[in-house]
């Protein structure tokens, strides 16, 4: 059996959202050496994140909303940044501010953005090279 080796970690308040990025990332990643998890809370995925990184396993990227009760998007990631500078970052929203992003663009501190909603080959277009870094 393969041994767990990477971790993708999604954060979204909505959980609607979080089972269908799972079931869509399940399409495109491999699930034998890599962790797929969800978490409706910000700072639970922080704390994980943190985890995760004290067991030695790579995250390959993280998926992040922009707009969620306890912090923005752009909060979470200049946290995870700050801490993790070169974690991989792709923000989905149906709501972010433009400048917001924008902002987290011009700071590379996002690999992509996409829209709300969203269509499963502009997500599968937004993760392939990150993906292809790690093979």
């Amino acid at each position: 059996m393969d041994e767990l080796k990477y971790a993708v970690v999604c954060v979204d308040d909505d959980p609607y959202i979080l089972q269908m990025l799972g079931f869509q990332l399940s399409k495109i990643v491999d699930q034998k050496c890599t962790l797929l998890e969800y978490f409706t809370d910000p700072q639970l995925a922080l704390e994980n994140i943190d985890a995760l990184v004290e067991e030695k396993i790579d995250i390959i990227f993280i998926i992040v909303d922009y707009q969620m009760p306890q912090m923005t998007g752009g909060q979470l990631v200049r946290a995870i940044k700050l801490k993790y500078p070169e974690l991989k970052c792709v923000m989905l929203s149906g709501h972010a501010n433009e400048v917001s992003v924008d902002d987290l663009v011009n700071e590379n501190l996002l690999d992509a953005f996409i829209s709300k909603p969203w269509d499963e080959q502009v997500l599968f277009e937004a993760i392939r090279p990150i993906l292809d870094q790690i093979n």
